[in-house]
């Protein structure tokens, strides 16, 4: 197990602390910065950690802040391959309210890969690009285990163990190594635990 102890993570546009919550330590994300700006680089990432293959695992609980705006979907999710300068990373993230609402259009946009500066959720959008999202039985204010595994330039995701999204060819392509980190959005209170992370090289 990772240790999530807030002094193990480095804060970029995000607010983190520790608490207790539901019986255990959780590391509370909140984003502070670019409020209005979906998909960018905020996240609470991994001080001493580089990332390339491997298997990342962790257990996230979203909420909505009393302030969130009408189109917030409890954004929350995992950023890894970090740059170190923070102008470049892969990754996953889900939207709860999305889970089980009854709307075919929103519910097929439950989870979401992107890759940060490039190919956000609206560079695909505005494409026509669907294979970066899909479906999942999620929703807000409960526990969802999310799972990455990630090989050269190949990633399957997975929620509560279910496989749920296979991306081909990762945008960052299959050399891009560094950190990783807790992926925040607009409206959301996010906490972590149980964080696994298995380097395969």
């Amino acid at each position: 197990m990772v240790s999530i102890k807030e002094n193990e993570f480095e804060a970029l546009h995000t607010s983190i602390r520790n608490l207790v919550f539901d019986g255990q330590e959780v590391l509370e994300v909140i984003k502070v910065d670019k409020i209005d700006q979906p998909d960018e680089n905020t996240y609470a990432k991994l001080k001493e950690l580089s990332f390339h293959n491997g298997t990342i695992e962790v257990d996230v609980y979203s909420q909505l802040l009393d302030d969130a705006p009408d189109y917030a979907r409890g954004f929350i999710g995992i950023a890894y391959r970090i740059k170190e300068d923070d102008s470049a990373f892969e990754s996953f993230y889900i939207r709860p309210t999305n889970g089980r609402i009854d709307d075919p259009v929103r519910s097929n946009r439950a989870i979401q890969y992107f890759s940060y500066p490039n190919y956000t959720f609206d560079y695909f959008r505005e494409r026509g690009i669907t294979e970066f999202e899909g479906q999942a039985d999620i929703g807000l204010a409960e526990w969802t285990r999310i799972k990455a595994v990630v090989k050269d330039q190949e990633a399957d995701f997975y929620i509560n163990d279910k496989h749920i999204l296979h991306v081909a060819q990762m945008k960052l392509g299959k050399d891009a190594r560094g950190q990783v980190g807790f992926f925040v959005d607009i409206g959301t209170r996010a906490y972590y635990r149980n964080l696994q992370v298995t380097l395969d090289d």
